[in-house]
């Protein structure tokens, strides 16, 4: 193991390579800690100090932006609007005829979707921060505290200072896209990915030590072997996998022999990934933000289904919470895998070239098998999904941990499939120069 991390350094343009990304991650860092224009730092450092944090969708998009949204930085949307943007074009495939046919035109298709991905972003970054010093202007960032800073975190809230913070942290959306795809094409790995691997990895330190300081050292190393087994039961899900073998059948052209060989199709138990876990967090936030907006601010009683879902829905220990949690998690894992995994397509390639699953019959049989097989694998991977969101939930329950408890959830996802998709690409690259890759 020691030598073939040796061997990286070794090799001049992998060097140069694991240099530039890790270059491009220092300064992604350094700007998620820098405060925009007119926000009272001081006052924002007093209400994090406070552990005023926030749950829902908003705790999603400060785990993703690595703790940047609650400080009001220029990275403080992070890497969300892109997801979004990307989610939304994904999905607008279904809908958009057009769409579908720049997917399936290769690489100059691919392009055009990208481009299109790209104005979303902007334009999701521009509404986004909008909002967010809305809220951060109104007091309610923090949620419903009594501190009096988090009542003051702009230093002057006039129309055209509350322009310039939009402008900054749209700009810095765009910046971070621009390093991403700079990580692409001249780094290690996916860059979008490794930004996002960055931004939740910063947050353990901070997370680990809430643990111990406020239930002490036994229940931290308590939590720390149990985060340890999760993360390796993870792992061995994430590369679990149903191959479905395939062959293709020989064929003369010209005088060359074409087909005759043997693969598969490999379908992942977790073929949506982190996805479901996103969409579910964001429908849930959507009850309790009805809610807030219809809570009295004179200080009166508010009605009884704005109490009911303030209890039930505003932090992630209520019982209806977590089941309501779970069953979104496995719909919408069944919605994405429907989505992205087309079976008719897939049967119609493998028609086109030859291909046959041994025992079914090419066409709308090998469809209906692709569907069966997908259909039945999902269930697992849903339920597995849905077990690993709730881990922050118990955590939050038990320990005292926040809803963005680092062994659990949408953070261990990330992680793991970052981790080791990475890894194999820097396996990849040893072993075509050295014969001999990372792994054994």
């Amino acid at each position: 193991m020691f030598s073939a991390i040796a061997r990286i350094f070794r090799t001049p343009d992998l060097r140069r390579k694991i240099g530039f990304t890790l270059a491009i991650i220092a300064i992604y860092r350094l700007g998620s800690n820098v405060p925009a224009p007119f926000v009272n730092f001081p006052n924002v450092e007093e209400c994090l100090a406070a552990n005023t944090g926030t749950e829902g969708l908003l705790g999603l998009v400060n785990l993703f932006s690595g703790g940047a949204l609650l400080q009001l930085s220029i990275f403080a949307l992070g890497v969300m609007p892109y997801i979004t943007a990307t989610i939304i074009t994904q999905l607008l495939r279904v809908v958009i005829p057009h769409f579908e046919a720049l997917h399936k035109e290769g690489q100059a298709g691919q392009a055009k979707l990208t481009q299109y991905t790209r104005y979303l972003t902007i334009a999701l970054a521009l509404l986004q921060s909008t909002t967010l010093v809305t809220v951060a202007r109104s007091g309610q960032l923090f949620g419903a505290t009594d501190i009096a800073a988090c009542q003051q975190l702009l230093t002057n809230d006039v129309w055209w200072a509350q322009v310039l913070i939009i402008m900054a942290m749209t700009a810095g959306t765009g910046l971070i896209m621009w390093f991403a795809e700079l990580v692409t094409e001249r780094g290690i790995g996916n860059g979008m990915s490794l930004l996002i691997f960055t931004s939740i990895a910063a947050t353990f330190p901070g997370a680990m030590s809430i643990i111990w300081q406020t239930r002490g050292f036994e229940i931290f190393l308590l939590v720390l072997v149990v985060g340890i087994i999760v993360m390796g039961l993870v792992v061995f899900v994430e590369q679990s996998q149903r191959r479905i073998p395939v062959q293709y059948a020989k064929r003369m052209v010209g005088r060359r022999t074409y087909g005759g060989t043997n693969t598969y199709i490999p379908i992942k138990v977790n073929m949506a990934g982190v996805i479901p876990v996103i969409f579910a967090s964001s429908l849930l936030y959507i009850p309790a933000l009805i809610a807030q907006f219809n809570t009295p601010q004179d200080g009166s009683t508010p009605p009884a289904w704005v109490s009911w879902v303030s209890a039930n829905f505003t932090t992630g220990n209520s019982p209806i919470y977590m089941a309501a949690y779970f069953l979104l998690i496995i719909g919408f894992t069944y919605f994405y895998v429907a989505i992205t995994f087309n079976p008719v397509e897939v049967a119609d390639n493998m028609k086109k070239y030859g291909g046959f699953i041994p025992g079914i019959r090419a066409g709308r049989p090998t469809a209906e098998y692709l569907d069966y097989v997908l259909t039945r694998i999902t269930l697992p991977g849903s339920l597995y999904l849905g077990l690993i969101a709730l881990i922050p939930l118990i955590a939050l329950a038990t320990v005292g941990a926040n809803q963005n408890f680092p062994f659990g959830g949408a953070s261990i996802l990330i992680i793991v499939g970052v981790g080791l998709e990475t890894v194999k690409q820097i396996d990849a690259q040893l072993q075509q120069r050295h014969y001999e890759g990372l792994l054994r």
